[in-house]
């Protein structure tokens, strides 16, 4: 059973409509029981990083998610701002994040002459060094396909074997990563038509790894 956590930030529903129109068995859930059992775990999120890490810890969520990513391997795909708690640290609340993937968290600068958030479809490109083409994320989608983008913050990685794919806005940023069962996306897949359908479909379909 796929879980979308439910830490109170997200397109929660909008994101199991998606799941259940490809018939798979999923449930959106705060209770950590429900996190404790499942198969595939989906971290949504709008909103702020320092809020959102503290209802997760509020919930009781941060330490059932340390326990099934790190040592149970089950694999983990963050949406948008669920994406960025993945990260080490965010300057939107100068806080900590989970930590699973070697990056961190900044605000878009205003001064190179674009407007923020960027919000609206933009490419997403591939990458050598993460070898964007070969994670299964990515499996029946071309190369620079448009995804669908709301964010005034962006994820910098310390490890380019950890990104998958890039987006340019001002800077080039980090739109798709891989690290082992952890998986993330800076745009929308439950936005993004049918090729966000074809990723969520791909991660279902991903099996529990080594542990990060």
């Amino acid at each position: 059973m796929l879980v979308i956590v439910d830490y109170g930030m997200g397109n929660l529903r909008s994101v199991l409509s998606k799941l259940q129109r490809l018939k798979v068995e999923a449930i959106v859930s705060a209770d950590p029981t429900d996190v404790a059992v499942a198969s595939h775990l989906v971290l949504p999120g709008v909103g702020a990083f320092d809020a959102g890490m503290r209802n997760l810890a509020e919930r009781g969520l941060d330490e059932v998610l340390q326990q099934r990513v790190t040592e149970a391997g089950v694999p983990i795909l963050g949406i948008c701002l669920g994406f960025q708690l993945l990260t080490n640290h965010s300057e939107e609340g100068d806080v900590a994040g989970l930590g699973w993937i070697d990056a961190a968290t900044k605000r878009f600068d205003p001064d190179l002459g674009i407007r923020v958030p960027h919000s609206g479809w933009n490419d997403v490109r591939f990458t050598a060094a993460g070898a964007g083409e070969s994670s299964p994320m990515w499996d029946g989608i071309p190369d620079a396909e448009r995804f669908y983008f709301t964010h005034s913050f962006y994820v910098e990685c310390a490890d380019a074997s950890d990104v998958t794919a890039t987006t340019h806005y001002g800077v080039d940023f980090v739109s798709g990563v891989q690290r082992n069962n952890v998986y993330g996306t800076q745009f929308h897949p439950e936005k993004s038509h049918r090729q966000g359908v074809q990723l969520l479909q791909n991660f279902t379909q991903c099996a529990a790894q080594p542990v990060i």
